[in-house]
């Protein structure tokens, strides 16, 4: 069913803006001149589950189950704390829903209202490696099991930054309209990790809304292999000392 998301009436503009900023606001003022339809193949919203439930399957019985117990042994032996890390994030509809990690950081109040930064002195030397290579997010292959996530989609963020961003960015929730993915067209496009400034989350809302009006199995196929292809890149230079954003 097609429902009317944007239909605000506001004055078109007869040039696109070329700065960044100028451009981004302009993306959000010619939505509001056209409704924000998009109706997958009939048969999209059923492939992408059974490909949801499959590769989590798969994944999880011949990756997870040995991978598991090498990384909550080292997590055990470098730094005291819990094995897995639970954090409350916003999922389909503003519903909230318990994501799980592995524990990268030493425990600290402010896990769940302090982004993560470069060089955050809460990170372990373990952790370190574990963002990098997301094997700190295969926990939530059990998310997509349980129908929280999809493999592909929006980040889910953290409730204390939905209600912020919410409140300041134009159609921040729209994003919250599809299943959060465990990675999405904002990763591939290396929007990841700290929100420093509003242009990079604008930036991310921007890809998250591209792909909410392209949807298709093959794009999340592209997605996937986009990101199989950032994580060989990010993971290789980290033996030889180089420095990269650590995702959210």
């Amino acid at each position: 069913m097609k429902q009317d998301i944007l239909d605000l009436p506001i004055e078109r503009q007869t040039a696109i803006p070329q700065t960044d900023i100028a451009s981004i606001r302009y993306l959000f003022h010619e939505m509001n001149q056209q409704l924000l339809v998009h109706e997958p193949a009939n048969y999209y919203f059923t492939a992408k589950r059974t490909m949801d439930m499959a590769i989590s399957a798969i994944f999880v019985l011949l990756v997870m189950s040995w991978l598991t117990p090498i990384i909550a042994l080292l997590i055990k032996l470098t730094s005291k704390g819990p094995v897995f890390f639970v954090q409350k994030r916003t999922g389909y509809m503003g519903v909230e829903f318990n994501c799980f990690k592995f524990r990268t950081m030493y425990v600290n109040d402010e896990a769940d209202i302090r982004q993560v930064s470069i060089n955050d002195d809460r990170i372990t030397k373990l952790g370190k490696f574990l963002r990098l290579t997301h094997l700190d997010e295969t926990p939530q292959f059990f998310n997509v099991l349980l129908g929280d996530m999809s493999i592909v989609g929006p980040r889910p963020h953290m409730l204390y930054h939905t209600r912020y961003y919410s409140e300041c960015i134009p159609y921040y929730n729209l994003r919250l309209e599809v299943l959060p993915g465990m990675t999405g067209m904002a990763q591939i496009k290396d929007y990841i990790g700290e929100i420093s400034v509003e242009r990079e989350l604008r930036k991310r809302i921007q890809w998250d809304i591209y792909y909410m009006k392209n949807r298709s199995i093959r794009l999340d196929i592209n997605i996937l292999l986009g990101t199989a292809a950032m994580i060989f890149r990010k993971a290789l230079p980290f033996f030889f000392g180089k420095k990269y954003k650590h995702d959210a």
